[in-house]
């Protein structure tokens, strides 16, 4: 009988998709044959609610085929997977990444339906693993790299579930994550991605406790050949004064930040727990476009907040602008049970459903607006398939005729198609790249 190769199925962040690769390569050199393994997210109710629905799905689609659950819905809520019928096996966030957890989903000579002899749940206390990244990947995409240098939060704002989901804060040191972009360097990355959950935390658990802008001066000034360097989603508040000065002074270091804002009302901020407010928000966009005139920024935004009056939203809806911001995640509030935001009184349904349809459509105009402003401009651009790419401010990019994948090359933006830039190569040394 041939064997089956495990099914990987992910939902959520980056960071999962990061870890559902590490997975990829520790099952297989474990020897599991023959299983379904889903990457759960824990973010909102909903992202709960299509974890189920997935693992339903992929039971029905390999019939016979054990389903193992991990990922941070699995770690905030084993019991309600551990539950289904469906599921073999429920495993937490810092046993999925450990050899040793899928040796003992694969013993020798076992067959996959043996999964379920051991018990059903492998769950540990998240909040007492004090270290990240005991299994790295080179690699993880195509053309460009996502690198985990940071895990887990300390904070604990009153709507988030993922620091029980994910753990305290804790980092992984800098010559390992240099060692690390060296090789893929060496492989031919272009790009690397800094990656984590709360990024801007990264070092205060190290010696000597540096801060998110001393790791990225090192790796620019210690891994000459890597091309760009990009920062995923960021804190503000914690920006470092070494961030910001990288910002100014590093054209490899990309101009698109996406911030962790949530809202833009003081009373909403202060219920959310969060540790800025509006004007710092506003402030921190302005220096930052002030030290690189092309910065671009994304941000996370949540809709209908328990308390939002309408005057209160209205001051989130006005931050895509204050902030000058082009890239929106909208969030429509999605009560977790066991958050303090869960308790607080709630919004109606249909009325945060209006008012997250109000905040995407001006995303949709701040992304218009910033497309219709790149027309005629060159821009450098990371091909990803023969005919997509994305310029250095993120921006995607489509192109007429084929291009060579994994290439920096130099195009003339002449249009938009379908809510990316329309371009041509132009005929450059840039265009040689790669």
């Amino acid at each position: 009988m041939n064997a089956v190769p495990p099914v990987f199925a992910t939902l959520g962040c980056r960071l999962n998709a990061y870890e559902t690769e590490a997975m990829k390569e520790l099952a297989a050199e474990a020897g599991l044959q023959g299983a379904v393994v889903v990457n759960t997210c824990a973010v909102t109710a909903e992202a709960v609610r299509k974890a189920k629905q997935e693992i339903r799905r992929l039971a029905r689609e390999n019939p016979g085929a054990p389903v193992i659950v991990t990922g941070c819905a699995a770690q905030t809520e084993p019991a309600t997977f551990a539950a289904m019928p469906e599921v073999a096996r429920v495993i937490g966030n810092h046993e999925k990444m450990q050899a040793a957890t899928w040796q003992g989903l694969a013993p020798a000579g076992a067959a996959p339906d043996l999964i379920g002899e051991t018990e059903k749940i492998q769950v540990n206390d998240i909040m007492s693993v004090k270290e990240t990244a005991g299994h790295l990947i080179d690699g993880f995409g195509r053309v460009r790299a996502y690198v985990q240098v940071q895990n887990g939060c300390d904070h604990r704002c009153t709507f988030c579930i993922i620091p029980y989901g994910r753990g305290n804060s804790r980092s992984v040191p800098a010559g390992v994550v240099i060692e690390q972009i060296r090789r893929l360097v060496d492989k031919g990355f272009h790009e690397v991605v800094l990656t984590g959950v709360d990024l801007t935390s990264w070092g205060a658990d190290l010696p000597g406790t540096p801060r998110l802008g001393d790791l990225v001066m090192r790796i620019l000034r210690l891994v000459p050949d890597l091309a760009r360097l990009r920062i995923s989603s960021i804190d503000s508040i914690e920006a470092d004064e070494n961030l910001m000065q990288a910002i100014a002074t590093e054209p490899r270091l990309m101009p698109h930040l996406h911030l962790s804002l949530q809202a833009g009302d003081d009373m909403i901020l202060k219920r959310m727990k969060r540790r800025h407010l509006r004007d710092d928000a506003i402030r921190f966009c302005e220096e930052a476009r002030r030290l690189r005139p092309d910065m671009i920024f994304g941000a996370d935004i949540i809709a209908g907040f328990p308390t939002e009056t309408e005057a209160m939203f209205e001051n989130s809806l006005r931050l895509v602008a204050d902030c000058g911001l082009t890239f929106l995640h909208v969030f429509p509030f999605s009560a977790r049970k066991g958050t303090p935001a869960a308790r607080m009184p709630q919004l109606r349904g249909p009325q945060i459903r209006e008012r997250a349809a109000r905040l995407r459509a001006e995303g949709d105009l701040a992304l218009a607006r910033h497309l219709r402003a790149q027309e005629g401009a060159l821009h450098r651009v990371l091909t990803e398939t023969p005919r997509m790419g994305r310029t250095e401010q993120f921006t995607e990019v489509a192109f007429e005729t084929d291009q060579p994948e994994g290439r920096i090359l130099t195009a003339r933006i002449t249009g938009i198609q379908g809510g990316r830039l329309a371009a041509r190569p132009e005929a450059t040394p840039e265009a040689t790249r790669g």
